[in-house]
This record gives structure tokens, sequence and C-alpha cells, in this order.
């Protein structure tokens, strides 16, 4: 891939990961920015804005590290395990769905399991929507690493966010997550094509 194309894959998930982070902060800290809204305080608004925006950024940064570090652990798993890696990556796929699940549930102060439940399933879905449509961009054989990516690498890069105390931000976390990890996966084919 052209150094053109990694700054460019560099800045445009940064964006992606500010401004979706900045967007769920209107919905997910609401009562934050109506502590300034009346009477109107643009200083701290704009204070506000800034952190959040900032806040994706970091999260951008996190996404993009382990998107390369996926790549590159994919290389040598493939080289190492060869045919057995793609069964390997099921068992995986499986357990960390299982932990947002079960562990999650356990490790939490409050809730019931149905919360933790709707968010694997959700993941899962929309992860397996992203694989086959990577698969259907490039190859077949994409769909178990996509898959793989968007669900492990996706709950690996959360966990920070599901450490915090109560559930805001781990929202605003898994937000641009998802966002940046997408972007990501279905743009890298692009960039490396041949033309």
């Amino acid at each position: 891939m052209k150094s053109r194309n990694v700054v460019r894959l560099f800045f445009s998930t940064l964006l992606i990961g500010g401004l979706s982070t900045l967007i769920a902060s209107f919905f997910v800290k609401s009562e934050v920015y109506s502590e300034f809204l009346n009477p109107f305080e643009w200083f701290e608004i704009l204070g506000l804005l800034l952190f959040f925006l900032a806040l994706g950024f970091v999260f951008s940064l996190i996404s993009q590290m382990g998107y390369f570090a996926y790549l590159t652990v994919n290389q040598f798993a493939l080289s190492i395990f060869r045919g057995y890696w793609s069964i390997i990556q099921i068992g995986l796929i499986a357990f960390a769905l299982f932990d947002l699940v079960y562990f999650r549930y356990k490790g939490a102060e409050e809730g019931t399991i149905t919360i933790f439940l709707l968010i694997a399933i959700a993941l899962f879905i929309y992860s397996l929507i992203i694989a086959s449509i990577k698969a259907k961009e490039t190859n077949k054989k994409t769909f178990i690493p996509a898959l793989f990516f968007m669900v492990v690498i996706t709950s690996i890069e959360w966990v920070p966010g599901l450490r915090t105390s109560g559930g805001d931000y781990a929202w605003l976390m898994i937000i641009p997550l998802v966002l940046c990890n997408t972007y990501q996966l279905l743009i890298l084919h692009r960039l490396t094509e041949k033309k």
C-alpha cells in the first residue's frame, strides 16, 4: 500500500472516530450538555465538544492499533496453524460472545443478563452483515477473518469501556469502535487494489 493511502486511512478513520463520538455524546451525555444550555455558556459547551471530539480520536487510535495488530497476528497465525486457523477463529468468536454475556454479567454490579445477551447478539448480527459484505467484495475466504475481527478484536478493544463504572463510556466507546473497525475492514482492499 502506498504511503499516501496509509495517511488517508489514518486520518479518515480518525475523523470517523471523532465525529461519531461527538454525535453519540449528544445522546449518551445529554444531561451534561443541558447543564450549560440554561443559561447558555458557550465556553463550557465548546469545551465539551472538544473533549468528546478528542475522546473519539483516542477511540479511533485504539481501533487502528487493533486493526493493524490483527493484520500482523493473522499472518503469523496463518503460517503457524495453516488450515486450522479458521476453526480456531470460530472457537475464539464463540468464546468472545460468551464472554460478553456470561463474564460481563457475573462481573456486573447490577442489571439482568438480558442486556448483555442483546449486546452480544447485536454485535454478532452486525458482524455477520459486515463480514458478508467483505466476502462479497473480495472473496469467500475473507468471511471468517472479517467476522473474527469484528467480534473478537472489537470486544478486546472495548474492554476499557466495559470496565468503567456506569454504562455511559461503554456506549460512547463501542459506537466509534464499531464504525472505525467497519470502515477499515471495508476500505483496505480498495486502497490496496492495483490499478
